[in-house]
């Protein structure tokens, strides 16, 4: 289409004195405008402006299809806006945006950080969890939060976690004629912010942050006793090869140690467990790490819980593995797939050499000794040892 029927407007503090002459345009000959209340006063459209509906349903704007029709957001419309839940419902040509400068940009603008090196959050709907992989001494992060209360439980969230040497800043109404900017260290803000729609910037100080390499200490996960071992765990982490937006399979998923490292790496999991009780230590170890979105969990046994799941890029399976559960696994995989399998009994390890006979890949067997007191001296303490089959279909 050369005249898109739907304009969506970035729009800032500073109303339309800050709109291009091209969204002034469109804004002016727009039957319908959809946007905040906030947006909408901003732009002064009067009776022509509808408010979002709660809960935000992008498909209001759909029943304008084919009439001249605005939308209004905060800055830029594809950075926590409305722009991409409205670009996937439409065809190319139906649409244009005229965004304005979003919130990190001017934050970024402000403080004199390089925005390509600054980590930018959304979590106005978000747990203060998301922020556990990016926080490390030195990081900078910029993120939006609902208001001024949550500006203030953001700050006792990092001084209860070791952050509160960070400094902190508190920055609303930027780009209009109430803009405020305010410098804080997180363990003695006052929490005197008033206004809503706050970011908040922060350069962390204090803690150490999570290790970025495989094999992440046992000791920060919760766990009965049933948790791949951290250096068990880094050899499977190795053979399934993350890599950014894959799919695992946790078959038998225990603690969730392997989900959370895989996530981590950017790719989403599934962790499939039979017992109630380690699906809720699976549930509490993904939301301490900020990937409760990143990381399902099914309460169930393969293969029947896996049948109406996606097919995976990798899948791990820690044990318990037999030839019922591994045929209908190995069919759903594409080629490419990664399978990483352990055994510590006689019977799986058996098995496993029949599967590296038939399919390939790479058989390994991993014995591992701790050093432990043996009266007023040291010696090793061995652990079961394991095998390790790893394949690709």
């Amino acid at each position: 289409m050369s005249d898109p029927w739907l304009t969506i407007i970035g729009i800032g503090e500073d109303g339309l004195a800050g709109l291009s002459e091209a969204s002034r345009k469109a804004l002016a000959k727009a039957e319908t405008v959809f946007g905040g209340e906030r947006h909408l006063a901003l732009a002064d459209v009067g009776a022509r402006g509808r408010p979002w509906p709660v809960p935000f349903d992008a498909n209001v704007v759909l029943g304008c299809r084919g009439r001249p029709t605005a939308v209004l957001t905060s800055g830029d419309p594809f950075w926590h806006g409305a722009g991409a839940s409205l670009a996937e419902k439409l065809d190319a040509g139906e649409w244009i945006a005229h965004p304005a400068p979003s919130t990190c940009s001017l934050a970024a603008a402000r403080l004199g950080w390089r925005l390509e090196s600054t980590v930018c959050l959304g979590l106005h709907a978000a747990p203060f969890e998301r922020l556990v992989p990016h926080l490390a001494r030195g990081a900078r992060v910029l993120c939006l939060v609902r208001d001024g209360k949550a500006a203030d439980d953001l700050a006792t969230w990092l001084s209860a976690r070791g952050w509160g040497a960070s400094s902190f800043w508190t920055l609303t109404a930027l780009g209009g004629p109430r803009e405020s900017i305010a410098e804080h260290r997180a363990d003695s803000f006052a929490g005197d912010v008033a206004a809503n729609l706050v970011a908040v910037a922060i350069e962390a100080k204090g803690g150490q942050g999570i290790p970025r390499s495989s094999g992440l200490s046992d000791d920060l996960f919760v766990h009965d006793g049933q948790i791949t071992k951290r250096p068990v765990r880094a050899l499977a982490l190795s053979a399934l090869a993350p890599r950014p937006g894959e799919r695992l399979w946790d078959i038998g998923a225990g603690s969730g140690s392997i989900p959370v490292e895989w996530a981590l790496c950017g790719g989403t999991a599934i962790a499939v467990e039979i017992r109630e009780d380690r699906a809720a230590n699976i549930r509490s170890n993904a939301a301490a790490f900020g990937l409760a979105h990143r990381i399902t969990v099914i309460t169930g046994a393969a293969p029947e819980a896996l049948a109406a799941l996606d097919p995976p890029d990798a899948v791990f399976i820690g044990g318990g593995l037999d030839r019922a559960m591994f045929d209908p696994i190995w069919s759903r995989l594409a080629p490419g797939a990664r399978l990483v399998a352990h055994s510590v009994t006689l019977e799986t390890e058996a098995l496993l050499g029949e599967l590296h006979q038939r399919h390939g890949g790479e058989l390994m067997r991993v014995e591992i000794a701790h050093a432990a007191p043996l009266g007023r001296y040291r010696s090793w303490e061995t652990v079961r040892p394991v095998v390790q089959w790893s394949a690709v279909r």
